[in-house]
């Protein structure tokens, strides 16, 4: 079968992007950085080595959901091609393509289209996915689903497959804010066609004694991860960061049932970042967050999806209800057929 890769982004945009983003964030009070310039190739070397801590169980309760439910969820979804939004390795949603490819008839078609911003990442994944899976039709779009959502989902002339099922794992969503949420449900919401549906991982809220070590861990693994982002600015946008003036901070906002990833400042800390001619201060204690990572509970995502124009159409949890996967489709399509109550 065919690999396919489309390219939606300018020779620039990762620069430019970097950029805007270390502008706008060191100059705002307080400052930010955001999570999406973790992975580098040493931060993404990190994560795969978090992902593996025992304190970290989003990634092993996900992917502990996927290999029990997959055939359950693509039933309920009715779809035979998969889109995935900030796709990376690919790793989890083997399991979805595999119950995909035995649920499609001979005669049909099964597909995946993985979306990212990574050209690397895709270009990679997909030459695995084509060797391990050669009867599915692949395609690698790069594309920036934050802000090009309606043309990474577009379906092109002639596709007759049905419906997609569009999904977006690792609790990614939650590093979005409330606003950010709702832009983008509003914007997916707007862009599915009738058969279509939405999977979402999503952590839930659990005691802080399990959340804080998840992100805090006692190796340094994450502050590892944290702290590389400084090289990151340094590597790219000529800074002088130096992180032995910084730390990790991870703490619990129940306010707005997230974590906050921070780094402060050990000392006074004046840092150049030559490319953009540009000066940052920090003070003694001042922090800079470098990441959210909201948790939910059910009732909390049936609210906001239904606000969004969806319908609840499936959920699941791991075996300890520490994570969840759910499936939405666009108000008043949703199969009466298919149960709001699956565990």
């Amino acid at each position: 079968m065919a690999l396919r890769h489309r390219d939606h982004l300018p020779e620039d945009f990762s620069e430019r992007t970097l950029s805007e983003d270390v502008r706008a964030g060191l100059t705002s009070s307080p400052k930010t950085l955001p999570p999406k310039w973790f992975y580098d190739k040493v931060g993404s070397e990190l994560y795969e080595e978090i992902t593996r801590l025992p304190e970290y169980y989003p990634f092993a309760a996900e992917r502990e959901i996927l290999m029990a439910r997959a055939t359950e969820i693509v039933g309920a979804a009715g779809c035979r091609h998969l889109v995935e939004l900030g796709s990376g390795s690919s790793e989890k949603t083997r399991a979805l393509i595999e119950a995909v490819l035995e649920a499609t008839p001979e005669d049909e078609q099964a597909a995946y289209r993985a979306i990212d911003v990574s050209d690397s990442a895709l270009r990679a994944a997909a030459e695995h996915l084509s060797r391990r899976y050669p009867t599915l039709e692949l395609e690698s779009v790069r594309a920036d689903f934050e802000h090009g959502l309606a043309e990474a989902l577009a379906v092109e002339d002639g596709d007759d497959r049905g419906g997609r099922l569009v999904i977006f794992l690792g609790g990614t969503i939650g590093n979005q804010t409330p606003a950010q949420r709702r832009r983008f449900l509003a914007a997916l919401r707007g862009v599915l066609e009738p058969g279509d549906a939405f999977l979402l991982g999503a952590d839930l809220v659990k005691s802080p004694e399990v959340l804080v070590p998840a992100y805090d861990d006692a190796a340094g693994v994450t502050a590892a991860f944290n702290l590389n982002v400084l090289e990151v600015v340094n590597s790219r946008l000529g800074a002088n960061f130096d992180a032995r003036d910084f730390r990790h901070v991870a703490v619990w906002d129940a306010e707005n049932a997230w974590i906050e990833m921070r780094l402060e400042a050990v000392r006074d800390v004046h840092v150049r970042i030559a490319d953009l001619d540009l000066q940052v201060d920090f003070a003694a204690g001042e922090q800079m967050r470098t990441e959210i990572s909201a948790k939910f509970t059910r009732e909390r995502l049936v609210d906001e999806f239904e606000d969004a124009g969806f319908a609840a159409s499936g959920w699941w949890t791991d075996d300890a209800d520490r994570f969840s996967v759910s499936l939405w489709t666009p108000a008043g399509t949703a199969s009466t057929a298919v149960s709001t109550d699956i565990s």
